[in-house]
């Protein structure tokens, strides 16, 4: 345990990205390691396809022991997953698993970046997945990031040659790399990228390959590898007092939301890696035949010179020793020609100036945001905790109008702190990640400014820039503008510094279902960005649809503060679909925008500002049966979902669950992967079953196969072997295999046009093998594959019924889906039209 607490303690203090905003504080033995990276001009650029699918080991082996600047260049922002911590889906997850990938660089010391692709769900082909993305686009991405990026060698975590054998965007990652690799070069190719960047031609492309492409260990030790290299990843770096699979480790670990925290592991371990283009290195020297040392750039020998000797005689009792020699080295560095290379190494030179000198700078807000147009301060705080000579000449607020110059001497350990006010210009964007901006396709985000395409999360508004002065050499060191502040339970927090607008608006509940043609009344809830805000809020609608009143004032006091108005809502009176939107009008000002805040102690709180609108739906839909009994998963809002159709839903503690306590339902749904999530359900099962047995309904939605203990060997009553298979092809024709089921016919009756409107997938892991008892009541399969009948499975048990469902209503519920809405009613009433038919006959 003191180990672990150790290994916890010394990540915190190397990599501060992975607590919040909270700024580095590095040891001697941390500076010194950053000295040998600064000493280190070469580049990697690993490629894959999606958040946690990049090789933590690799790169953290690239970063910490052959020093390299290595970046993880993701295809997606991972939106189409799912979430094992929260409720955010879609663009939302996607914004939280960036934000994890920048944490895992944290740790292992690696850059994140991205392409314009959007993660649109499981993909079984590369064909399929380019022409959705629009091939033209996202290999121009690539092409971006090689030559703006300009790495050395390029790694592949999947292998180009084999479509079809795994996840599309997975194929196709590679595919696109490979492709990039020589276009990169072109001066024909994307000719518009030239005038912000140039060509560039790698040296060398790698696949990260391993055992499990040969099918087995066995067959892997049989390969012919003499065109592969391998290297031990599992080095220890006494500097750090930490191995690199442990790094690793703690990096893959930052990916919570798709449940991949895992203990750290020591010792050897290969990695092999696979030419693809290029000459074969020497030995395992991955950057073999490439200058990586600073005669590799026009004038840098004389600054390598410099730092060379700086890191061979490094003074860890008092590394502000080396300042004099620190500056004179960035003054050189100012004279070098590349301005690639200049631009990364003087960043990271600065940043060892500030290490070496102890030196603290901050710029805190009072507020953790601001509105354009509002008055605004920032606190800043100075402090040199070593006995060289550093004046603060000025301090910049970048971003707006305002500075402050104290021109003082920043004595040893003596603090400097003062306060910049000032007015936020009105044209300040607000803070949001700038890839939601405008609406995208399927495929692609929508991203015009090319400078922006890659970058991994939208920059600060404002910064401070500290003009500092060591013996008459300026040098400007920028912070980003944070909110600092504390938290009884949790002591000392970091946030980033947002601009948001007066007011936003918010409707809980994203679709909203109109069983009949009764009038519902609507909430918006409003929420001032600002102190004393005063307007009018009013509710666009589509036609047939009437609203009253027409417009509802407010007004709010207090910044932060929240207030709901209710409007009342009529359908018309027959079906229909569309949008409502609350508009806020503040003078001269409109606002459509709701704030949505993800805030989890492993990332920075994040502000995403969508448009503010809710999905309604007038449907004819028939239920029987009212309270329903929910045993959450890995998260879903399918509770929500039933509960809009006029069900009480009531979530159960899998814990609490004993016999006869689930008697007072009518039904009992499980959540999504529960059986691989909630452990606690394996001594449950029995108690479930009985439920079914003595007349209860259970659906058990989507499992994935082989995740569980082997008392979850069969979730069901009867034999059920769950598989991979999924129909990704959210149009895919759907036949009713079992017409005369009561599935399809009570209380609603399905038929084929009840599967139009699906959005991303049919469904996934569907089984394959199944006991006599179940009958599968719909078939469906991709193009070019057989047909699936496992998607839906109905068996009866006892005098109840279980039902095993594939489908993917955890994403057509909350998209307002009519289908799978008459659907999953028609599986919550299963049974009930037997008891309503002996019912007439005894009348």
């Amino acid at each position: 345990m003191r180990y672990l607490w150790a290994c916890f303690v010394a990540i915190t203090l190397f990599f501060p990205k992975t607590f919040a905003q909270k700024p580095a504080k590095p040891t001697s033995a941390e500076i010194h390691h950053d000295l040998q990276k600064l000493n280190f001009l070469g580049t990697a650029l690993y490629v894959a396809a999606h958040p946690d699918d990049e090789n933590t080991s690799l790169i953290s082996y690239l970063s910490n022991h052959e020093k390299a600047r290595t970046i993880y260049l993701s295809m997606t922002r991972g939106d189409g997953g799912q979430n094992l911590i929260g409720s955010e889906l879609q663009e939302l997850l996607g914004v939280l698993r960036t934000q994890e990938l920048l944490a895992a660089r944290g740790v292992d010391g690696g850059e994140q970046r991205f392409t314009r692709a959007n993660d649109f769900g499981f993909s079984k082909h590369p064909i399929e997945t380019l022409k959705i993305w629009d091939k033209e686009k996202v290999l121009g991405d690539v092409v971006w990031a090689i030559r703006t990026l300009k790495p050395d060698i390029i790694i592949n975590r999947f292998d180009h040659r084999t479509p079809g054998s795994t996840h599309g965007h997975h194929t196709s990652s590679a595919i696109l790399s490979m492709e990039a690799f020589d276009l990169a070069n072109d001066a024909n190719a994307y000719p518009e990228q030239l005038g912000l960047t140039s060509t560039w031609q790698p040296k060398k492309s790698f696949y990260n390959t391993s055992w499990w492409q040969y099918g087995s260990r066995e067959e892997f030790e049989k390969a012919d590898k003499s065109n592969m290299l391998h290297v031990d990843i599992g080095v220890y770096y006494p500097e750090l007092g930490l191995s690199n699979n442990e790094i690793a480790a703690l990096a893959r670990s930052q990916h919570l939301c798709q449940g991949f925290g895992r203990l750290t592991e020591r010792g050897a371990s290969e990695e092999y890696l696979e030419l693809l283009k290029g000459d074969i290195p020497k030995g395992n020297d991955l950057f073999d035949g490439i200058d990586t040392t600073w005669s590799r750039v026009e004038g840098g020998e004389a600054v390598g010179a410099i730092l060379y000797d700086i890191e061979k005689n490094f003074d860890f009792r008092n590394p502000s020793k080396h300042i004099p020699e620190l500056v004179q080295a960035y003054q050189l560095l100012q004279k070098v020609k590349d301005e690639h290379w200049k631009r990364i190494k003087s960043e990271e030179l600065k940043s060892i100036i500030l290490a070496c000198a102890g030196l603290y700078l901050e710029a805190s807000s009072d507020g953790a945001s601001t509105t354009p147009d509002s008055m605004a301060k920032v606190n800043i705080e100075a402090l040199n905790r070593s006995s060289q000579s550093i004046i603060l000449k000025e301090v910049q607020i970048v971003g707006a109008d305002a500075k402050s110059s104290p021109n003082k001497m920043l004595t040893d350990n003596g603090k400097q702190e003062f306060g910049i006010s000032f007015t936020v210009p009105k044209n300040t964007p607000y803070t949001t990640p700038y890839w939601l901006n405008d609406l995208g396709t399927l495929g692609t985000y929508t991203v015009n400014d090319q400078k922006l395409i890659g970058q991994p999360e939208t920059a600060s508004s404002f910064k401070a820039k500290f003009i500092l002065d060591f013996n008459g050499t300026e040098i400007a060191f920028e912070k980003p503008v944070v909110h600092r502040f504390s938290r009884p339970e949790k002591g000392e927090l970091y946030e980033p510094f947002a601009v948001l607008p007066e007011a936003t608006s918010k409707i809980d509940e994203k679709v909203l279902i109109f069983a009949d043609g009764k009038t519902k009344a609507i909430q918006v809830k409003i929420k001032a960005g600002k102190d004393n805000v005063n307007g009018n809020v009013a509710l666009n609608h589509p036609t047939g649809w009437t609203v009253t009143p027409s417009t509802i004032p407010f007004s709010i006091v207090q910044k932060g503060q929240e207030l709901s108005v209710t409007f009342m809502v009529t359908p018309p009176g027959t079906e229909s679909e569309g949008e409502i939107s609350p508009i806020i009008t503040i003078g001269n000002n409109t606002y459509g925008k709701e704030l949505v805040e993800i805030n989890y102690d492993h990332i920075p709180k994040q502000s995403i500002l969508l448009p503010s609108k809710a999905k309604v739906v007038r449907m004819d839909i028939r239920k029987s049966g009212e309270h329903i009994g929910y045993i959450m998963g890995a998260g879903d809002m399918v509770p929500e979902s039933l509960e809009q159709i006029g069900y009480q839903v009531h979530i159960i503690d899998p814990d609490k669950i004993e016999k006869g306590s689930l008697d007072k339902y009518d039904a009992i749904v499980v959540g999504i992967r529960a059986y691989n999530v909630v452990e606690s359900l394996k001594f449950k099962q029995p108690i479930l079953f009985d439920y079914v047995k003595n007349g209860g309904n259970m659906i058990v939605q989507y499992n994935t196969a082989g995740r569980w203990a082997k008392q979850f060997e069969n979730i069901a009553p009867y034999d059920l072997t769950l598989s991979s298979d999924r129909v990704t092809d959210e149009n895919s024709k759907v036949d009713i295999v079992a017409p005369k089921n009561s599935l399809v016919n009570f209380p609603n009756t399905i038929s084929e046009k009840d599967f139009d409107g699906w959005i991303q997938e049919r469904g996934l892991y569907f089984p394959t093998q199944w006991s006599q008892e179940f009958t599968p009541v719909l078939s469906m399969g991709d193009e070019g594959e057989p047909q699936s009948k496992g998607s839906l499975l109905v068996a009866p048990y006892g005098k109840g019924h279980y039902i095993y469902t594939g489908l993917s209503f955890f994403r057509e519920l909350p998209a307002g889906v009519s289908g799978a809405y008459k659907l999953f009613a028609n599986m919550l009433s299963v049974g009930k039209d037997e008891v309503k038919k002996e019912s007439n006959v005894k009348g």
